[in-house]
């Protein structure tokens, strides 16, 4: 069976513990059979998250609320499941499941039952982490969904900070995207990207305008590391967006990859209109998985 310790959730192949906190069905700490940790240290100077998941929404909605109908709820930020207590289903020594459905709190601000269930799973060297959308209701249900991991940087290893990198599955020469730092608004206008070929090499300086933005990515992996460290192999398969983000002077990277965005700077439509947002009929599931590989030194 999995471990409970300080509200935490361990699971374990050996290779590699994972620690999972009910509170967002957040993973907050993925280390090796020697004790290194490869994710955040979660310095509230910086960013106190670890890896929050985003649901109903990815990012801002205009005037913070979520428009369905004619009618205006109430939405922060990224949604609510990340400050949701999610039920842990099944917790084995490798695998642990997670479930959050609506309730009365969720439809006062999201008028939809859905249920949101996230598996993680440890195998040899890799975290696999699968979440799944499930349409209960009669109509169509609109939403997004994003993860938001903060990985170590520098990663454990001993490589400087300045020698990591991400190394994209495909070359990625479209503009990247920003957000108004007063709104959180996606801008419209886009601006040169720094990726070369495949390779973006990190520095504080990309993240002073807030994150970067591919709103439509042609990878659907990437690498991060050094290359005289230690490397993470991350697969999103299920996820066209990706943000990268940090504060400046913060010890994480956040690598994120979502179904769905902020909304663009001009739009105030119905929430079903939204760009990037996903459409699942009555019945369905949807599901968005995030495989993590770590490659230690």
């Amino acid at each position: 069976m999995g471990e409970f310790s300080d509200g935490l959730i361990s699971i374990s192949s050996g290779g590699l513990t994972a620690r999972i906190n009910p509170l967002g069905a957040e993973l907050w700490s993925l280390t090796d059979s020697q004790g290194r940790e490869y994710m955040t240290d979660a310095d509230p100077a910086f960013w106190g998250g670890h890896a929050p998941l985003l649901f109903p929404i990815v990012g801002s909605l205009s005037g913070d609320v979520l428009r369905l109908d004619g009618a205006a709820y109430p939405m922060p930020r990224h949604g609510f499941a990340r400050r949701s207590v999610f039920a842990p289903v099944q917790v084995e020594a490798g695998q642990a499941r997670f479930r959050l459905t609506d309730s009365p709190d969720t439809r006062a601000v999201y008028p939809f039952g859905f249920v949101l269930e996230v598996t993680f799973r440890v195998e040899g060297m890799t975290l696999f982490t699968e979440a799944s959308v499930t349409n209960p209701n009669a109509g169509v249900l609109p939403f997004s969904f994003g993860y938001h991991p903060a990985f170590a940087w520098p990663l454990p290893g001993g490589a400087d900070k300045a020698a990591h990198k991400l190394v994209f599955e495909a070359e990625e020469p479209q503009d990247v995207r920003r957000v108004a730092r007063d709104t959180g608004l996606l801008l419209d206008a886009g601006e040169p990207t720094p990726v070369r070929a495949r390779e973006l090499e990190l520095s504080e300086d990309l993240f002073r305008a807030d994150a970067m933005i591919w709103d439509d990515l042609a990878s659907r992996s990437l690498s991060y590391g050094a290359d005289d460290g230690a490397w993470l192999d991350i697969a999103f398969p299920d996820t066209p967006s990706l943000g990268v983000w940090q504060v400046p002077g913060g010890r994480y990277i956040c690598i994120e990859p979502w179904a769905g965005h902020a909304d663009p700077e001009h739009f105030a439509g119905d929430f079903r209109e939204k760009p990037g947002v996903v459409l699942l009929e009555p019945g369905a599931t949807r599901s968005f998985r995030m495989d993590v590989s770590v490659r230690p030194v």
